[in-house]
């Protein structure tokens, strides 16, 4: 049966600001990106989404960011490569230990935000960002945006890297995510994500904001745990890739 992985990024309330519903989305997705304090997240909130994704059997990754709470880590930041190892090497450590605590373990890396689309194109940082992942633990997979230049160069340095697609973004023509500045860059519509992601997994391809098809080749889906309805998506999103035939399953074990 084929399978595909639906992850999530979670752990990212902060003290009392409360960001999407943890406990929901871990009842649907099979990987968990978890905040590693930097854009967001604060420990005892991060423990106890590691505990929870734990007793789900989910797997759970590192989500680092830039250091920009006040930002959401959204804001393109350029720090020097030697600022930027230390502090994906401190983000990855804070979550395994916090994860050992929680009965669980740190099994890839999903970079956030900003960070996220600059090392998918910026060769400087990105590698940057594979030193800091090689230096604590080589044996972690690295999540990056399909079709990107990152993946070659993260695997071409000896990582495992799985490439995401995501549910609730536009894309362009050219494969690239919609800026979140322009309009419709944010799909809320379950049934249009679903139906959008299905085709993705069986048929390589999704509709771009052009109406024309761009070849997608991923093995995991994001589904944003802070957009609004995000629970609903994922719910919708997992029964119709079942009701395909699909399996949901996570591309690390968990535990």
């Amino acid at each position: 049966m084929l399978s595909i992985d639906i992850n999530s990024d979670l752990g990212e309330s902060f003290g009392a600001w409360k960001m999407g519903d943890d406990a929901a989305m871990l009842d649907v997705v099979s990987s968990a990106n978890v905040a590693c304090g930097f854009h967001a997240g604060d420990p005892a909130g991060m423990l106890q989404t590691l505990r929870a994704a734990a007793e789900r059997g989910v797997a759970v990754g590192a989500h680092v960011g830039y250091r920009d709470l006040a930002g959401f880590g959204r804001r393109n930041m350029d720090p020097s490569s030697e600022e930027l190892v230390g502090d994906v090497i401190y983000q990855i450590g804070a979550l395994k230990g916090l994860a050992q605590a929680a009965g669980t373990r740190v099994t890839y890396v999903k970079p956030h935000g900003a960070l996220y689309n600059t090392i998918a194109i910026d060769e400087r940082q990105a590698t940057d960002v594979i030193s800091a992942i090689c230096a604590v633990d080589p044996s972690l997979v690295l999540m990056a945006l399909a079709g990107s230049p990152l993946v070659g160069w993260a695997r071409s340095a000896g990582l495992t890297v799985v490439a995401e697609a995501f549910a609730d973004r536009a894309y362009t023509a050219a494969g690239n995510l919609v800026s979140r500045r322009e309009k419709g860059a944010v799909l809320h519509h379950p049934d249009l994500v679903a139906a959008r992601m299905v085709r993705m997994v069986t048929e390589g391809v999704i509709e771009a904001v052009d109406g024309t098809l761009t070849k997608i080749d991923a093995q995991s889906i994001c589904v944003h745990g802070d957009s609004p309805g995000a629970v609903a998506i994922a719910q919708r999103l997992r029964t119709l890739l079942e009701q395909s035939g699909l399996a949901i399953r996570a591309f690390t074990a968990a535990g």
